[in-house]
């Protein structure tokens, strides 16, 4: 595999930063994941860690170099996960449990296949157009679909943020899958949380990420979303990734796998609490418990290869 990748996370104009992101990749896989903690629900940000530390461990377990069924992985993945949040839930005797949305994409075989839950987004760019994208789980989208409210009125809509599936609800999460999807070189994967989507319009995203350096670009367009959401603006994530299909032309900013051993993953996820991107009050030693305790959530339900 050969590609570039860059991810970022910002607290906005919000007091604490409740999303989490990260990619795990081996010599012929790649994982992508970003969850976006939901506000108004206690520990927001545990949930949103559990979910991206729930499916980057399990990737590493399973891509041995490559997955055995991408579409089984997402779907445990995010069910050990949901249950992880309801047990951390139990265990700390919560009224209300933490919640949060998820989308996650794995790549493997030239082949893309994503999973989501909520209103996280996946996007495929190609040529500067969206190709394909996720469908939100929320009422608005619902009404839109419907016929009922335009795209315009939604986007200024008072219950556009409200949902009907995320991770650790009291019910099953709906889990809506891609189908399998080639990639062509220059393709682009996209995954935000919405206080990116929710405030950057589709068409400025794709010409913002067409032919860019997107460590150049992703940045541009986060500060562009935050001045656009002013003082109230949301935490804002993206995991974003140019697919290559050559070995040739190498540059120091793009990631080759050819090299890889066969049992190898490398993954970038920080760890609880220790990233100032994500704001925390936490001292060290409640950081180190809640570190405990999270991963004492997640292995209850790590599954064999």
């Amino acid at each position: 595999m050969r590609f570039t990748i860059y991810q970022e996370s910002r607290r906005g104009g919000r007091p604490n930063n409740e999303d989490r992101i990260a990619y795990s990749y081996s010599r012929d896989a790649l994982l992508m994941v970003v969850a976006d903690g939901m506000g108004g629900h206690h520990y927001g940000e545990v949930a949103a860690q559990i979910a991206v530390q729930a499916l980057t461990d399990n990737f590493r377990s399973e891509a041995q170099p490559t997955l055995a069924d991408p579409f089984r992985f997402l779907h445990r993945s995010l069910l050990n996960a949901h249950h992880a949040i309801i047990d951390y839930t139990v265990q700390h005797r919560m009224k209300d449990t933490p919640r949060t949305t998820c989308v996650a994409c794995v790549v493997q075989d030239n082949v893309a296949y994503w999973a989501h839950v909520g209103d996280s987004r996946f996007y495929l760019l190609r040529g500067g157009e969206i190709i394909a994208r996720t469908r939100d789980h929320s009422r608005v989208r619902i009404l839109v679909e419907e016929g009922m409210i335009t795209e315009a009125q939604a986007a200024v809509h008072p219950d556009r943020n409200k949902i009907y599936s995320c991770l650790g609800s009291p019910t099953a999460p709906e889990i809506d899958f891609s189908r399998k999807t080639p990639l062509e070189h220059g393709d682009i994967l996209l995954l935000c949380s919405d206080g990116l989507w929710g405030v950057i319009p589709e068409s400025q995203i794709g010409t913002a990420l067409t032919n860019a350096n997107l460590e150049l670009a992703v940045p541009w367009l986060l500060s562009d979303a935050e001045e656009l959401g002013g003082h109230r603006a949301d935490n804002l994530s993206v995991v974003v990734a140019c697919w290559e299909q050559s070995y040739v032309e190498e540059a120091s900013s793009i990631i080759s796998t050819q090299t890889m051993a066969l049992g190898e993953v490398t993954s970038r996820l920080d760890e609880f609490g220790r990233d100032p991107a994500y704001k925390t009050d936490l001292s060290e030693d409640e950081i180190e418990k809640a570190i405990a305790e999270i991963r004492t959530a997640i292995d209850k339900y790590n599954f064999d290869k």
